[in-house]
């Protein structure tokens, strides 16, 4: 219960409590610890006076006589001091201080002093007149000693005193720390205050806004954070809205395409003048605009995709998985050829994400290779080259081919999904490696996929293989 209550108030208030009891209970000592000293200092000077006065009274005979005689203290020039004397000589004759309403009772501290069994004592007494420090010192006379007794009350008064001064200025203290306190806390929390107005403002705004950095503190650092945070949620959005954007423009050419075939045979069907020839051409392009269709929406839900399915990782040979992909794409694409050079290199990962980062990467070189062309297809110590001869990757488009819908001038009335290359390097990264773009030796365009793994398959369980989704998905076609 402690913990909720504690929270419910603010971090400006806390803080000016914290400060405020911090303060509070140093002053608290100190004046408590000074109280004592003062205090034990007072009385260890008292008595020091009250022995020395004691002792030097002690050697003489003239305060016996006038003590014995019944003379007043007062009268001796002492009103607040008391006198008496013990004799222990013939058992304990105990001459009281001062016998009156209010005597300084005597008792075994100063037998011992007249035995002689101490040299001397101090102690306190309270009478009905107040308290009294006592102390006994022995005299010439043996078996006698000298008691000596003084009030406490000019004191136990300057004592008082001092305790109201204290306990004053310790006051005052703990609220000067507490306006010290709740100034620092306004004035310090300032960039927290304007942190928590940002926020909210964000949540009603959605106006993703940079706040201003002062400083180079923890609450600077803070306040940069985030702007960082902010700076990435900026993009996160950003780059919804453009999927979203291109994702609908993508899926309308081939829909649209898709309906104007359709409507096509649906008119030739009504007027019976569509060849058997044209049915099939139409036919067949409306079967290949549902497999780009059906393979946009698969790109698209991969790479959308928050968490990834559950797969088995196996070791697989990249070779193989090499082998499968140049013979599904040259069925494709009849017209190339395909200079094939793989050496086996086992992995640990999902044979299907692989194969289909493969079947990319050829797909895309195909695209773009000339008519009777050459790919060339390379695979030595982790390492995959697929390099066509077409017309190459313009320099400004180098740092842009792998992101998300990306597309240069070239590229953009070719068919496709846009989003090939996006799976390729999600695909690398999820299995620890890498993938890059640059010139190939024909002057067309190389791509170089990299995964860690093993030339023999006993020693690939070191591989690297991660399930979770990299922080961004990249992307596609040039």
């Amino acid at each position: 219960m402690m913990g909720p209550l504690r929270y419910r108030r603010s971090l400006a208030s806390r803080v000016t409590l914290l400060a405020g009891m911090a303060v509070g209970l140093s002053v608290a000592l100190v004046a408590l610890a000074g109280f004592a000293t003062v205090r034990t200092q007072m009385y260890s000077t008292l008595d020091e006076s009250l022995l020395d006065r004691a002792t030097a009274a002690a050697q003489t005979n003239t305060l016996s006589v006038l003590t014995n005689r019944r003379v007043p203290s007062w009268a001796l020039g002492a009103a607040d001091v008391r006198i008496g004397f013990i004799d222990a000589r013939d058992g304990v004759d105990i001459d009281a201080v001062d016998r009156g309403d209010s005597p300084v009772t005597l008792g075994k501290p100063e037998i011992e002093v007249a035995r002689g069994e101490r040299e001397s004592s101090a102690r306190t007494d309270t009478t009905d007149d107040g308290r009294f420090r006592v102390v006994a010192v022995p005299t010439q006379e043996p078996g006698v000693a000298l008691v000596v007794a003084q009030s406490l009350q000019s004191t136990e008064q300057t004592l008082e005193q001092l305790g109201i001064v204290l306990t004053i200025f310790g006051l005052l203290g703990v609220l000067g720390a507490t306006l010290a306190g709740w100034a620092v806390a306004r004035n310090g929390l300032r960039p927290v205050r304007r942190l928590t107005l940002a926020a909210e403002d964000i949540a009603r705004t959605e106006k993703l806004e940079p706040i201003t950095v002062e400083g180079n503190d923890e609450i600077a650092r803070l306040a940069s954070a985030f702007n960082a945070m902010l700076a990435a949620l900026a993009a996160s959005r950003d780059r919804q809205r453009r999927l979203v954007a291109d994702a609908g423009h993508e899926l309308r050419t081939p829909l649209t395409s898709l309906r104007t075939n359709l409507d096509l045979l649906v008119q030739a069907d009504g007027s019976g003048r569509l060849s058997d020839e044209s049915r099939a051409e139409l036919l067949a392009d409306v079967r290949f605009q549902i497999e780009e269709l059906t393979t946009l929406i698969g790109d698209l839900v991969e790479l959308a995709r928050d968490e990834y399915l559950p797969v088995t990782v196996e070791p697989v040979d990249l070779a193989e998985i090499v082998d499968r992909a140049v013979e599904r794409v040259r069925r494709r694409a009849s017209s190339l050829e395909f200079d094939v050079r793989a050496s086996p290199w086992w992995v640990t990962g999902d044979p299907t994400a692989l194969e289909r980062a493969v079947t990319n990467l050829l797909d895309n070189a195909a695209k773009w290779s000339p008519p009777l062309g050459t790919v060339t297809v390379e695979l030595g110590e982790g390492t995959l080259l697929v390099a066509d001869e077409g017309e190459g990757i313009a320099e400004e488009d180098l740092p842009h081919v792998f992101d998300r819908f990306y597309r240069s001038k070239e590229s953009r009335a070719m068919p496709g999904s846009g989003l090939g290359l996006a799976i390729v390097r999600q695909v690398a990264e999820r299995h620890g490696g890498s993938v890059r773009a640059g010139a190939s030796r024909a002057g067309g365009a190389a791509f170089w996929f990299t995964v860690p793994g093993s030339p023999t398959p006993d020693r690939v369980e070191g591989a690297a293989w991660t399930s979770e989704q990299p922080d961004s998905a990249p992307a596609p076609h040039r």
